[in-house]
């Protein structure tokens, strides 16, 4: 498997694999292919890497700006995270998110933030932070992990890309 930036012509496999992926989770919008579309339009993918297997690719990571209390921090958002269904639970989306840190912190984010399962998050460092908030969003699914000093404190905003309307 190699991991490696997106391409022009992995947006239409990108957005099948984020749409399969997420397809029967119970914790999904339905959005969020559209969601790394409209970041892609919008050149607000700070970064975005697939993994690919035999020429194929089988899952993809964005990362996007975050604002604090309307704040750039310098804090980045991982997410959407998808892999193929078919090749889940095989330690892609780890090294997804493993390399995806690993690319935006050599590159200056001061730290990177996300909405999900700590249980899964907290083997890479996150942790859920009381100073963080999302509106509608449970505090201990708001997970930080800073490359340099504290987190920033205050109310966390996605890139108005997320702002896909469910349906």
């Amino acid at each position: 498997m190699i991991i490696r930036p997106e391409t022009p012509s992995d947006a239409g496999t990108i957005g099948t694999i984020t749409t399969d992926a997420f397809a029967r989770a119970p914790h999904a919008s339905g959005t969020e292919a559209a969601i790394v579309e409209r970041l892609r339009r919008a050149g607000a993918l700070t970064l975005s890497l697939v993994a690919e297997e035999d020429g194929t690719v089988v899952g993809h990571v964005g990362f996007s700006e975050v604002r604090v209390d309307g704040r750039d921090v310098g804090w980045l958002a991982l997410g959407p995270i998808a892999v193929r269904p078919d090749r889940q639970g095989r330690g892609i989306g780890a090294a997804l998110v493993r390399e995806g840190l690993a690319r935006v912190r050599a590159a200056g984010a001061r730290g990177v933030v996300l909405v999900g399962d700590p249980a899964y998050y907290g083997r890479f460092g996150f942790d859920a932070d009381p100073r963080l908030a999302m509106p509608g969003v449970p505090a201990r699914y708001v997970l930080a992990l800073s490359f340099a000093g504290p987190p920033p404190a205050g109310t966390l905003a996605h890139h108005e890309a997320f702002a896909v309307p469910a349906g």
